[in-house]
């Protein structure tokens, strides 16, 4: 389920229902899986600091370099 807060913040959230006769733990796993994949925990700690523009755009070009250096192989 994704809302929108603000003009560039998306808030991703996990969701998952309980079956029945299913188990706290089995939902908790679901849960983990589902937060993980998602990669909620990931945005969190990249977002605790403000980043300047400047810092953006050489992360994202540190990612590219990454990127075309493995399809190269």
């Amino acid at each position: 389920m994704l809302r929108q807060r603000h003009r560039y913040d998306v808030i991703i959230m996990a969701n998952v229902k309980l079956s029945s006769g299913e188990s706290f733990e089995s939902l908790l796993r679901r849960f983990n899986r589902q937060v993980q994949e998602d990669r909620i925990l990931a945005e969190v700690r990249r977002r605790r600091f403000y980043e300047k523009p400047s810092e953006q755009r050489r992360r994202k070009e540190a990612v590219k370099r990454r990127r075309s250096s493995r399809c190269l192989r």
